[in-house]
């Protein structure tokens, strides 16, 4: 926990690869300060075949999971810094979007709890 998913259309790889991706989203969650360096997970699925609005547009949507516990203001501006660094890296995509979920406390498990 946190866990950002991140799903985009295939050919944004061309561009860069997937650990830089991935590295670019783990530190902008890590400044964020609401996280434990050691607890952001940071996972990009890609596709081939997709449609945005009937069309085939490059995407790129973020979405995270995480502990509740963070405000409303905390989780918008973090998810407008990952907006903000993916448009910076993607400015030709014009489809890219996040949003955030809660893990409610009372019903999460992992392995170390049990």
């Amino acid at each position: 926990m946190p866990h950002f998913i991140v799903d985009c259309s295939e050919s944004i790889l061309a561009s860069y690869d997937e650990e830089y991706i991935i590295e670019q989203i783990h530190l902008v969650a890590e400044n964020s300060d609401l996280f434990d360096n050691n607890d952001i997970k940071v996972r990009l699925n890609t596709f081939k075949k997709y449609s945005v609005g009937n069309a085939r547009q490059d995407f790129i949507h973020v979405f995270a999971h995480i502990m509740q516990g963070r405000t409303t203001k905390q989780k918008a501006a973090l998810s407008q810094h990952i907006v903000e660094k993916l448009t910076e890296l993607f400015p030709d995509i014009a489809n890219i979007a996040m949003n955030i979920s809660d893990f409610e406390k009372a019903t999460y498990c992992n392995r170390s709890m049990l």
